[in-house]
This record gives structure tokens, C-alpha cells and sequence, in this order.
């Protein structure tokens, strides 16, 4: 063993993070405070984004974004299934449908040909698409741009696994009509929990800002009832307690600090596995690779009669490694609920029966990427069992 656990990603905390929490203890906000804001915008400044709008979690920013898009009861929603749940669930939270379409094979991202055939064979309109940049690869959205302004819908971008991801100059966070980030431990920064949704749109921004707060508005110029005066408020519509804190809003700000030294150090330690594993046995395959890829994970496909054998035996060796993911429309509960089933969709079924997600995290050294890949090579080499 390397001596070390090494698990598949793991969050980054100095110094100057708790000096940024500590500091917020010590004030007169914990929770949406000034912290909250000024988060908001070094992150909408970072991708380009005219407005940022905070969330208590990534999935909690998901549902907010399909709240702003106006989905409801019977909407469908177009997505891959490879992606985490929360994707779809975030439609059927607010009374929607998952539509899937299968994976394209070069990109492991939702494949266009696929979304277009799925679109026009849906039994009715698709109010949402929403494409996920999978692993940190930059999903090219201009087809789906294209596709969401044929067909009405709104596009939504779950780059939950992109920030600081670039299509060609242009940072991920701008070319959807609303763009979903995560700060997981995981992810490229950490809030703990939360996530973000950056827009464009100042409807969509005000939308996302009302349903995170239980839709209550304490202005008087937003009140649908009369105003009795200044301890007044007006809930004008349904929404959620959504809301991030100051104390993980100090973190994420803090975060952001080293978000391009963290993005720097995935990709040099993506570029070590590359080597490493160049020529491997037994068919073993790679991550498509982009000069944009922010490498939130570094997902390796093995034969499927192989995959547990290496997991097993990675696990043992202080290597925790995982799988992302189980395909969304596999799991019971949209098989009982929706009527999917096995081989659906093939490629997002294929890839997932052999997908193995190495350890990537900025605070890895060199050594445990070869510790890592030397490990693979080897259960791979072994001769399987019949």
C-alpha cells in the first residue's frame, strides 16, 4: 500500500478557509448575510454570468432551475442517463416526466442525434433539455441551443462536474439558459453543501431567489395583497428553504481564491494517469479528453467481467475507488414508476457496466497517481476466471 487512503475526491481546506469561517462566527450573520452575495458574485464574475443565484445544495439549485423554467405537472424534460439522480428528479419534484436519450460514445454526454430523434418522437412538448457535462468533459451545447429554440424549450446546462470547464475561450457557465454548479467536498470548490445556478436572465435569476425562500417577498412593490407595513410579507407563491449560509458562502469565497490552482492540478494529475496507463492491457479505456476538461472525475472503463475484481482489489489497496453511475433510468424506482427498463439505452448501460472513477484530487501527489495506475495494471494483467 501507499500508506495513505486515497479516496476518489476530496475537499481542500487551509487556513485561510477557516479563518473565512471563523470570521463569520464571530459576526452577526450565519445565515443569509453579506457573505451570501458576495459569493454570488465572484462566482457569476468567474464564468461571465450576469447573475449568480446561491442554493443550499446542488440538487436544491436543480430544482430551482426547473422551477424557473416553468415545469409542471406532465412537462416532459430531456436529459441523459448517465448523470447522477438528482438530474431527473429534479423534473418529477416539480410534477415533470423524465424523456431520456442515450450517451454518445466519443463525449459520454448526452449525444445530440439521439436528443434531436427523442424530441420529435415525444408524446408531448419538451419544456426542459438539459444536457450534463459529464466528469468536467465541456458537453458541446450549441446543438442543443439549436434543439431547445426548434422546440420551445428551455436549456439547462448540469455542470454540477464543470466549473472553471472551457469551450474554446469561454468558460461553461454562459451558452445554457441556466447553468447548474455543485460545491460537494468533492467538486472543484466546497461550500460543504450548495450549489449555484448562473443566468442571464433577470427573470429567471428573480424566479430562482423567490423559490429558494419560501416564495415570501417582504418588499411592498412585490405584494399581490395590501402592504401593512414594514414587518410585513406576502408569500406569493410556493417555494422551499433553499438557502446557503454565510458560513458556507465565506468557505466557497475562500475556495474560489485557489479555484484555478485546484483546476491546474486536476488537469496535471489527469495528464500523469494518461501516461501511466498508456498502453494498457486488456482494452482498458480512457476518459475522452479536451482542452477544456475541468476533470471533476477520471472515469476508466474496464471489461465488464473484470470491473469487480478491479474495485475489489483497489479497495484493498487503500484505493477507494467508485462508480459513476448507475444509469438514472436503471434505478427501481423509475423502472416501477416510468416502465424503463435494461437496454434502453445501450451505451450509458455499456459504459456503466465497466466504469471505474480513479482517485482525483488536487491534494494527490504524484505518487499516487503511479501507486494508482500500478495497481490497475496489475489486476488487469491477471487471467480471468471461466
Amino acid at each position: 500500500m501507499s500508506g495513505k487512503h486515497l479516496p476518489y475526491g476530496r475537499q481542500d481546506i487551509n487556513e485561510d478557509d477557516i479563518r473565512a469561517v471563523m470570521e463569520v462566527l464571530r459576526g452577526d450573520w450565519l445565515t443569509t448575510g453579506p457573505a451570501v452575495e458576495r459569493f454570488e458574485s465572484a462566482v457569476a464574475e468567474y464564468a461571465g454570468a450576469s447573475y449568480a443565484v446561491s442554493f443550499s445544495s446542488g440538487t436544491a439549485a436543480l430544482h430551482g432551475a426547473m422551477h424557473a423554467a416553468g415545469v409542471t405537472r406532465g412537462d416532459l424534460v430531456l436529459a441523459p442517463p448517465m448523470t447522477f439522480a438528482a438530474t431527473a428528479n429534479s423534473a418529477i419534484y416539480c410534477g415533470g416526466s423524465p424523456l431520456f436519450a442515450d450517451i454518445s460514445e466519443d463525449t459520454l454526454c448526452l449525444d445530440p442525434v439521439l436528443a434531436h430523434a427523442a424530441c420529435m418522437k415525444a408524446p408531448s412538448p419538451v419544456r426542459v433539455i438539459i444536457p450534463v457535462s459529464y466528469a468536467g468533459y465541456p458537453v458541446d451545447v450549441r446543438p442543443f441551443r439549436e434543439l431547445a429554440s426548434r422546440t420551445g424549450a428551455v436549456l439547462i446546462e448540469d455542470a454540477a462536474h464543470a466549473l472553471g470547464a472551457r469551450r474554446g475561450e469561454r468558460k461553461v457557465g454562459t451558452e445554457a439558459d441556466m447553468t447548474v454548479f455543485s460545491f460537494h467536498p468533492v467538486k472543484h470548490i466546497t461550500t460543504a453543501e450548495g450549489g449555484m445556478v448562473l443566468t442571464d436572465s433577470e427573470r429567471f435569476a428573480k424566479s430562482m431567489r423567490l423559490f429558494r425562500s419560501h416564495g415570501i417577498v417582504k418588499s411592498e412593490q412585490e405584494f399581490i395583497r395590501p402592504y401593512e407595513g414594514p414587518w410585513d410579507n406576502d408569500m406569493i407563491s410556493i417555494g422551499c428553504n433553499y438557502r446557503l449560509s454565510d458560513m458556507a458562502s465565506a468557505l466557497g469565497l475562500s475556495q474560489m481564491k485557489r479555484m484555478d490552482a485546484f483546476l491546474s492540478r486536476r488537469r496535471e494529475l489527469a495528464a500523469l494517469y494518461r501516461e501511466a496507463l498508456r498502453g494498457a492491457p486488456r482494452g482498458l479505456k480512457l476518459p475522452p479528453d479536451s482542452p477544456g476538461h475541468s476533470y471533476h472525475l477520471f472515469p476508466v472503463w474496464v471489461i465488464p467481467e473484470m470491473r469487480k475484481r478491479a474495485f475489489v482489489s483497489l479497495r484493498e489497496n487503500g484505493i477507494g475507488v467508485q462508480v459513476h453511475y448507475v444509469p438514472v433510468h436503471l434505478h427501481s424506482y423509475y423502472r416501477e414508476k416510468f416502465g424503463f427498463k435494461p437496454g434502453d439505452f445501450p451505451k450509458a448501460e455499456m459504459f456503466s457496466s465497466g466504469e471505474i472513477s480513479l482517485p482525483l484530487y488536487p491534494g494527490m501527489d504524484d505518487r499516487d497517481v503511479r501507486f494508482v495506475a500500478e495497481k490497475l495494471l496489475a489486476v488487469l494483467e491477471e487471467p480471468l476466471a471461466y
